[in-house]
């Protein structure tokens, strides 16, 4: 049976679950001006920059990894949560979410770095304790390589030689910074800092959690990321096979592999998310 795109009984399905997991991914933030960087639009200079994001890639020139996780770091300050987003933080807490899911638990899973899922769960409710499963880390965090302290850094610019140099990464082009200049500890060891997230051949984090989380789902909404793509893929699939139901919220229509899922809600995330879970698209208020 192909995919329904019915709100009525996906929200019947809401109401009756007890344990909802989401699975977001770059699409979340799309309508917050974050770009995924992926595809043909997603090479910096000759680089992909995918292949910006690992460790090799930063031992051997740390100067343009920097460069440009300090350009996606200035996006990321302009960004503001978008009606997704704060559609979720809803979800995630008690009192809005008794009033379409009484019964349930929610955890939010997110593969972006962008910090966008918290700040919108604090403007929802300042009060709230940030609950939000960040798998890939965060770029307003840094990692010393030295001494491997973990913090947040807000900074704009993190060190006054990146600064300007967002301009140039967007013109495909780069400073030479020298080492001593790229960020660093503020510890004793005062070692060279890396962004806090977590590169493709590196571990994602909160494994055991989000282990806990899959095997006790009844119902996965999977936004802003096709149920093809690993790892929403795998936790869909694994939701599915435990007789959960599974609800994508995606751009891209539903081709022949999304057949398994239970609902198919096509369109920007910003405003189908909203309507499925409280039934405005964009209002978030119930």
């Amino acid at each position: 049976m192909p995919p329904l795109s019915d709100v009525r009984a996906f929200r019947t399905v809401l109401r009756e679950s007890k344990n909802i997991i989401a699975i977001a991914g770059a699409g979340l933030s799309a309508a917050s001006g974050i770009p995924t960087f992926r595809g043909a639009g997603g090479f910096w200079r000759t680089h992909n920059a995918v292949e910006l994001a690992t460790p090799e890639a930063f031992e051997e020139n740390p100067s343009r990894v920097w460069q440009f996780y300090h350009y996606r770091r200035e996006v990321v300050n302009k960004a503001r949560p978008n009606p997704a987003h704060l559609a979720l933080a809803m979800l995630s807490i008690p009192e809005h979410r008794q009033l379409v899911a009484p019964d349930a638990n929610f955890t939010l899973i997110t593969q972006n770095i962008d910090g966008l899922s918290t700040r919108a769960l604090q403007q929802v409710d300042p009060g709230a304790e940030p609950t939000v499963i960040e798998m890939h880390g965060r770029l307003m965090e840094t990692i010393c390589t030295a001494c491997g302290e973990r913090k947040p850094n807000n900074d704009s610019p993190i060190c006054p030689a990146l600064a300007g140099t967002e301009d140039l990464v967007v013109n495909r082009d780069e400073a030479h910074i020298p080492l001593e200049q790229l960020p660093r500890c503020s510890a004793p060891c005062g070692g060279l800092l890396r962004p806090g997230v977590v590169w493709f051949g590196e571990n994602i984090l909160h494994a055991e959690r989000i282990d806990r989380v899959i095997r006790v789902a009844d119902l996965i909404l999977v936004i802003g990321t096709s149920s093809v793509v690993y790892p929403a893929a795998g936790y869909a699939q694994e939701v599915s096979d435990n007789g959960g139901k599974v609800a994508v919220f995606n751009i891209e229509p539903a081709g022949e592999e999304e057949e398994q899922d239970d609902f198919y809600f096509l369109g920007p995330c910003e405003e189908t998310l909203p309507m499925a879970l409280f039934g405005r698209q964009s209002d978030t208020n119930p």
